[in-house]
């Protein structure tokens, strides 16, 4: 006899019910296509949502550090021009005079220029051969590094020497500008001027303005089409020159 495990399988044809649920289950290529194709959509439109929203981030937060960068600026230099003064103590041999302190505005159109003496200095280092006097200068000119960008430049000289709008270190303080204008107001004709100038044989001698109106404008570098501008005053409480010959106790 053959054993039942030895009797050969029947096969079974699946009826016309199973056909139509296999049929049901599965999926077809068109079906997979258009699913793929709409996965495709949805997610070029979430990528370039975030693609967006990273390029405004960054721009906001470009323009948002240029501003910080000319909100400082204003802040010291309205603070260093506070501090401002003039000596009327010279030797009169111009060959022995080897200080010489001043203060003078150039007007240069849109990109002025001004150089003054100061009490602003900071002694960084102890025991330095430096005391709080010091020059200093804040100008336009062109990057070091970088063709066609314009800086506002600051320069500092801890000394004061016989050329108050030379030597000492410059830096960029603001970066990309297109304006930077000064004017002063004359205490004597309180009119404001666009050139101030105590220099020997000057129109203002041994007297300070007694505000300085500072404005800078720059490109905004999220937008360079568009351009930010800020402006404030800084008041000089030393308006006339330093004479010590007349405090004789």
């Amino acid at each position: 006899m053959t054993p039942r495990s030895l009797a050969p399988l029947r096969c079974f044809r699946p009826t016309s019910a199973g056909r139509a649920h296999s049929r049901r289950a599965g999926v077809t290529l068109v079906e997979a296509m258009v699913a793929i194709a709409i996965l495709a959509m949805v997610s070029t439109m979430v990528w370039g949502s975030f693609s967006q929203t990273s390029k405004n981030k960054k721009r906001i937060e470009e323009s948002s550090e240029r501003y910080h960068a000319m909100g400082m600026a204003l802040e010291r230099l309205s603070r260093e021009l506070s501090m401002a003064f003039v000596s009327a103590h010279l030797n009169p041999s111009p060959s022995l005079r080897s200080v010489n302190t001043a203060f003078t505005g150039t007007d240069s159109g849109n990109t002025d220029r001004i150089d003054f003496t100061s009490f602003s200095h900071q002694r960084l280092y102890r025991d330095a051969h430096e005391s709080d006097q010091n020059e200093i200068s804040y100008f336009v000119t062109q990057h070091p590094e970088k063709k066609g960008v314009r800086i506002l430049a600051r320069r500092e000289q801890a000394r004061i020497d016989d050329e108050p709008n030379r030597g000492g270190k410059v830096e960029i303080v603001v970066e990309d500008v297109t304006e930077f204008q000064l004017d002063y107001l004359d205490p004597q004709t309180n009119d404001w001027t666009p050139t101030w100038d105590t220099l020997q044989g000057a129109r203002q001698p041994n007297r300070l303005p007694t505000q300085v109106k500072i404005r800078i404008v720059a490109r905004d570098p999220g937008d360079p089409r568009k351009s930010l501008a800020l402006g404030t005053r800084a008041t000089l409480p030393m308006r006339f020159g330093l004479n010590h010959a007349y405090y004789n106790p």
